[in-house]
């Protein structure tokens, strides 16, 4: 009978072993799968903050693109005003300028029936000549 019960002790270790075995193995495996699925967590949740953090920096540098460019704007169209008014004064005093020396003629007329009135002004200089005139035209009937 010994040699029997040393070897059912002999199996019933081997048995207990095993199990213990199996259910080691099987935690390891579990414990594996949950660090997989926690490194897959942190990759992901890694992943939003890079994404995060690179639409900031680009929403930051169209905001800064954006900026300088109403500001290269702004300095443009200021520098286009002031020359335009430049023009402008140029222009006025040009105006004058050949008003006054050379003259200019204005006016306008009117063509009722068979008459053209015709008013002009003419200046040269400070002088200045105002001409009204009803000319008959010559309509044949």
């Amino acid at each position: 009978m010994l040699g029997e019960d040393k070897a059912a002790v002999f199996i019933q270790a081997w048995w207990r072993g095993t199990l213990v075995r199996r259910t080691l193995l099987h935690a390891a495996l579990r414990a594996w799968i949950i660090q997989c699925w926690w490194k897959q967590k942190l990759a992901k949740l890694l992943e939003k903050r890079r994404w995060a953090s690179l639409e900031l920096y680009a929403r930051q540098e169209w905001a800064a693109v954006k900026l300088q460019s109403w500001v290269r704007m702004w300095c443009i169209r200021l520098r286009y005003c002031r020359l335009l008014h430049a023009v402008r004064i140029i222009q006025v005093y040009w105006r004058w300028h050949s008003c006054h020396t050379r003259g200019f003629i204005q006016g306008h007329y009117n063509l009722k029936e068979n008459h053209l009135n015709l008013q002009l002004e003419i200046s040269l200089g400070s002088q200045a000549c105002r001409v009204q005139q009803s000319i008959p035209l010559p309509i044949k009937e």
